[in-house]
């Protein structure tokens, strides 16, 4: 029996995250500028804002877990990105940063406190746990995004075929577009493997 890797939930995490992402993006740059920020019924009123909600708030916990200290100022721009084909570039990249960091990952890297810089105060956590909200909170708000497109002219992908090996057919496009194989997905390797 291989030995348990408490770190590898997490480099899969960060994988599915781009994943994900990238599926997603795929559909919204079918959309024309104005479909992209129409309004529509949900908790940020457009596929813009909503979108570019995901991008900072990922941006200020990467900046956290990785000890920095940009807190608010992650927010000073509510749109940063005002068009899709933008907002999936720096996207990508920041999905990129995210694996690169998790990929470095120990238990014990996993465990270590965190400061998240709120202001006026500054959270403490441990990183694993903030990682996990930061999971949470990308996928929730990608929900939101599928919602929203099921009252467009384009279907909202499948969004979770990215965990369990029985998907790998169902993700073959997104893995060639990324130049990825099942074992960089399933077997991610982290740099004390």
């Amino acid at each position: 029996m291989p030995e348990y890797d408490s770190s590898r939930v997490f480099r899969k995490l960060a994988r599915n995250n781009k994943l994900a992402n990238f599926r997603l993006h795929q559909a919204c740059l079918q959309l024309s500028q104005e479909e992209f920020v129409a309004p529509r019924v949900s908790f940020f009123p457009t596929l813009r804002a909503t979108l570019n909600h995901i991008y900072t708030v990922d941006r200020f916990y990467i900046d956290a877990v990785k000890g920095g200290t940009l807190g608010l100022a992650a927010f000073d721009e509510e749109e940063p990105f005002a068009t899709m084909a933008e907002m999936r570039v720096a996207q990508a990249e920041l999905d990129n940063e995210l694996i690169a960091f998790v990929d470095m990952l120990d238990g014990e890297g996993l465990a270590a406190t965190v400061n998240v810089h709120r202001g006026a105060r500054i959270q403490q956590d441990r990183r694993d746990d903030v990682l996990s909200h930061l999971f949470q909170h990308q996928t929730h708000h990608r929900g939101q995004v599928h919602a929203m497109l099921s009252g467009t002219r384009i279907d909202p992908p499948q969004l979770d075929e990215f965990i369990v090996g029985d998907d790998a057919k169902a993700r073959k496009a997104e893995m060639d577009a990324l130049g990825w194989t099942e074992t960089d997905l399933m077997f991610p390797a982290s740099r004390f493997s």
